[in-house]
């Protein structure tokens, strides 16, 4: 087995994000962009060493990724690349194998790529593989120079290119293979001496071509996989393409996705085969959702698990949150942290819950706020109702036992309970604990005034005729 260290490259500010924040910590469909290349490393290529070169708010990216099996090491002056990575010597210098060079703002290369090119690396007994691609426009990418028979003789970057060298299609990615003797070598002769004023990290394939080393390409045929990051509307193009990917993965695993792109999803959400998703759904972070289910359209999922044959129906938010088999939210709902809804429960318009956990077949279909409760099985919440869980210091709990029927416009003053079976009429403002089979009314007695509104019309009309 060959021998693997990574080095990603991260020092730099990003100034064309124009952002205070730098720039591979972006997000990037609800992850920092940093994470999908250190994701490849980690998860598929398992290195003996991963080296993340930091620089502007190096701090910040230590607290954004704090696996252990990262090593940081600090970019104090960003002279460029070449210099990026001659930080990594004291770490990597005694090193004998292979170094994988990454970029920290190219989050779009996949790791089939990373993988083959490292085995046309050992296959060729290379000393250095550059990933490239081909460009019908390669503006703002180096350009890959080669000799009358087709080798590899430099890199140009495109500051300093000639007129017949930026009409090259071949581009250099950023990315190489390259063994670990050489690299430190080469490092020690590069010059600034360039229209950047920076140490080239490509000059090292000139010096290879000067000692004859062996220098191979590996071309990738999607040149979206090579993509940099720079500028605002680059990521938003980075994110379409990842999204997309996304996607067309989850089509593929048989889920229905109408107009997908209106849809979002993020890399971590789980989706189980035969889910319907209607367009502009939102499903972020840690979200699962089971088999069977339709979402949407126009709902919100945030780190939440979603049961088998669930509806979540129009405009809907759903945030930490856990929802078993066969229930139905919405339409205009609202599910805040730590809601948990048991098997076939239905909470329906305008209904919030929160901190809440409702038991089996209960229904809450329409205009109520349910939080900081515990909702027993088969209870029926009438339109209107709301627990007062708040006293302006701190929230109290409501207990709802099986079989309740709450009427119409309720409120409910924490901390209470209802007991099992128990009836609380429509309008009633309950603040003392109901005893279960009993009936709870609180409401002044109705009094009906027979012809008032006769007289009050013909009061009304002596006083129109004096004025």
């Amino acid at each position: 087995m060959e021998r693997i260290a990574v080095i990603i490259l991260a020092a730099g500010k990003g100034k064309r994000m124009r952002s205070s924040l730098v720039k591979v910590l972006h997000p990037l469909l609800g992850r920092p962009m940093l994470s999908y290349p250190l994701e490849v490393t980690l998860g598929q290529l398992r290195p003996e060493k991963t080296l993340v070169v930091i620089g502007y708010q190096g701090d910040e990216v230590r607290v954004a990724f704090p696996d252990p099996r990262i090593t940081f090491v600090e970019q104090q002056e960003q002279l460029g690349t070449g210099h990026a990575v001659s930080v990594t010597k004291p770490l990597l210098g005694d090193f004998n194998g292979t170094i994988l060079i990454l970029c920290g703002d190219i989050p779009l290369v996949r790791p089939q790529t990373l993988r083959g090119m490292l085995n046309h690396h050992w296959g060729k007994e290379a000393v250095l593989t550059l990933l490239t691609s081909h460009m019908e426009d390669p503006t703002g990418y180096g350009r890959v120079v080669r000799g009358v028979l087709g080798g590899v003789r430099k890199v140009v970057e495109e500051k300093d290119a000639t007129d017949h060298e930026l009409e090259i299609k071949e581009v250099n990615s950023g990315i190489y293979c390259v063994q670990a003797p050489f690299l430190f070598r080469a490092l020690e002769e590069l010059s600034s001496d360039n229209a950047q004023q920076e140490y080239y990290l490509t000059d090292i394939i000139e010096i290879a071509h000067h000692k004859k080393k062996r220098i191979c390409t590996f071309s990738v045929p999607d040149p979206w996989e090579i993509m940099g990051v720079n500028t605002r509307a680059e990521l938003a193009k980075a994110e379409e393409v990842l999204g997309e990917r996304v996607r067309r993965h989850w089509m593929s695993e048989g889920v229905t996705i109408k107009n997908p792109q209106s849809v979002y999803i993020e890399p971590d959400v789980r989706i189980g085969k035969d889910t319907l998703i209607y367009p502009n759904c939102y499903l972020r972070g840690k979200t699962s959702i089971g088999e069977g289910c339709r979402i949407g359209p126009q709902v919100e999922i945030v780190d939440s698990q979603i049961g088998d044959r669930v509806q979540v129906r129009f405009c809907t938010l759903i945030t930490e949150s856990r929802i078993e088999d066969d229930a139905t939210v919405g339409p205009f709902s609202h599910l805040r942290p730590l809601s948990y809804l048991e098997k076939g429960v239905k909470i329906g318009n305008f209904v919030e819950v929160k901190k809440s956990r409702i038991r089996q077949g209960t229904k809450a279909n329409h205009l109520s706020y349910i939080g900081d409760a515990d909702v027993g099985k088969g209870v029926n919440i009438g339109a209107g109702t709301i627990t007062c869980n708040y006293d302006g210091y701190q929230k109290h709990p409501t207990i709802i036992e099986d079989g309740v029927f709450v009427g119409s416009n309720t409120a409910l003053v924490a901390p209470i309970k209802i007991g099992k079976e128990a009836l609380v009429g429509a309008g009633a403002i309950i603040t003392k604990d109901v005893p279960p089979y009993a009936l709870a009314v609180s409401r002044a007695k109705q009094k009906n005034i027979k012809k008032w509104v006769i007289k009050r019309n013909k009061k009304m009309e002596k006083e129109r005729r004096r004025g």
